[in-house]
């Protein structure tokens, strides 16, 4: 499509000025109308934060996205740009993005008044009307709003009482775009203060000069609860000016999780072809962060971002990776003694509160792994607990009997797939137990055998021994006789 190129050849386009929040509201009302997903790749916000969000557009109202970390609230910022026209017309050389129509600016008013229906127009897209930045105790009222600047007026010979040596800061520049300021509360109070002016009456003043600068900007604003932070706080005038405030929350089922995990893991394709990751597995992986969330060892006011379950299922599957290749196969699929591999990726995703630093980031991590594997067993087996107290038959009999027997079995990290199989099947009991609960067939089959094993380690049914490279699971009464040898050694 070819745009005109001068101010005359717009007029003559029929083409209309209107605001920023008029373009965002119509722009979202064809979309609803035509039945077009809005916000592409958002999952588990479709009942309550999204309709929050198209209902503050159609207000025109400014946007705060409160939320704890990991919760997509920059994606969504940045995905209002695609409610945005594709190409918009602007003064050319306007850094303030000029109206054609409404100009702003001492350059583009007098840029028209020079030349008339011959001032040169461009087009900019819309991906350039997006403005973002990160709040830091460092950012100054000079970076967001503007000031003096000493070289501009030195190389234009000009006075410093004229308008012309302001170098205008990121806010201005934002003029007809969105702007984003993520995590708002630490953005120092007296910052926060430069903002009220722009959101209220939608101008701005620099170092004294009396400008008049009614700026068109779509302010969304990020931060986490402010009772949920010491780093800072919203100052409640600023608060009392952004319309629509939007409470963001982390996915309630393990299904929606899962899908994000799934959506955002960025995975080679070699790892695609050769590693297979089950539903068992996928649903254990969610599994830990759910665990996480409601650990009294972590500190939920920190909460446990979503970037867990993405990083961690990115190291179970370069876990399973190694194992193949250090075999020489060209195929895996992922085992439960893998999910070792995934231990680096929740210690540096949770904050841990006094408790939890007294058992150390390390134990904290086995502690989520062991109660999710525990709730996944307890979702496919019965419970040895309850079975302990006479309520029903034990189906867990034969396998306890050959462990009472004193055997044990090795589960090795990095054990080729045949040894992993082997070490299972010599488990008496364990293959008619785990096909009588399942109904799985194969293959699949061994995945469901794991599971029990560490199902009944965690229900203290038999015991596990975790070295480096290798699990052992004996008897539990053994372990203890083992252990009071060694003392009697002593």
């Amino acid at each position: 499509m070819d745009h005109p190129k001068t101010l005359g050849a717009l007029k003559a386009s029929g083409y209309l000025s209107r605001s920023l929040k008029e373009e965002l509201r119509e722009n979202l009302i064809k979309k609803l109308s035509h039945k077009e997903k809005v916000f592409d790749g958002i999952l588990g916000f479709d009942d309550t934060v999204l309709p929050d969000i198209e209902r503050a557009i159609l207000s025109r109202h400014n946007i705060l996205l409160l939320g704890l970390r990991g919760q997509a609230k920059t994606r969504l910022a940045r995905l209002l740009v695609h409610l945005l026209d594709e190409y918009m017309p602007i003064v050319a050389g306007s850094e303030l993005n000029d109206d054609p129509l409404n100009p702003m600016s001492r350059y583009a008013i007098d840029l028209i008044a020079e030349k008339g229906d011959e001032t040169p127009v461009e087009w900019i897209h819309r991906n350039s009307r997006y403005v973002e930045k990160l709040a830091t105790p460092d950012v100054s009222v000079a970076d967001l709003i503007g000031d003096v600047d000493p070289i501009k007026a030195a190389t234009l010979k000009l006075p410093y009482s004229d308008e012309r040596v302001i170098h205008f800061g990121l806010v201005p520049r934002a003029h007809r775009s969105i702007f984003v300021i993520n995590e708002l509360p630490d953005l120092q109070a007296r910052i926060q203060v430069s903002l009220f002016n722009i959101l209220q009456e939608g101008d701005i003043q620099i170092r004294g000069f009396k400008l008049r600068l009614p700026l068109d900007i779509q302010f969304v604003f990020t931060a986490n609860p402010e009772d949920y932070t010491n780093r800072g706080s919203i100052i409640t005038p600023l608060k009392d000016r952004i319309e629509s405030q939007i409470l963001t929350h982390y996915p309630k089922t393990i299904e929606i999780a899962r899908q994000i995990t799934l959506q955002e893991a960025s995975l080679p394709q070699a790892q695609k072809e050769g590693v297979e990751v089950p539903d068992l597995h996928q649903i254990l992986l969610e599994t830990i962060s759910f665990e996480a969330r409601e650990s009294e060892f972590i500190d939920e006011k920190s909460g446990v971002s979503a970037r867990l379950s993405i990083s961690a299922y990115e190291n179970l599957i370069s876990a399973a990776e190694r194992r193949m290749l250090i075999n020489g196969e060209s195929k895996t699929t992922v085992r439960i003694i893998d999910f070792w591999g995934v231990v680096p990726a929740i210690t540096g995703k949770v904050e841990l509160v006094y408790e939890g630093e007294q058992e150390g980031p390390y134990v904290v991590a086995m502690n989520l792994m062991g109660r999710a594997i525990k709730r996944m067993f307890l979702d496919h087996f019965p419970d040895p607990d309850a079975l302990r107290r006479g309520q029903e038959k034990d189906p867990y009999g034969t396998v306890r009997a050959w462990f009472s027997g004193g055997n044990t079995v090795d589960l090795l990290n990095d054990a080729s797939d045949a040894d992993y199989q082997a070490a299972l099947d010599k488990v008496s009991g364990l293959r008619k137990l785990a096909k009588e609960f399942t109904e799985v067939e194969g293959d699949e089959l061994y995945l469901y055998m794991e599971l029990i094993l560490h199902g009944l380690s965690e229900s203290n049914v038999i015991n596990k021994d975790t070295l480096e490279s290798s699990l052992t699971f004996r008897d539990i009464l053994a372990s203890m006789l083992d252990e009071d040898d060694l003392f009697e050694d002593n």
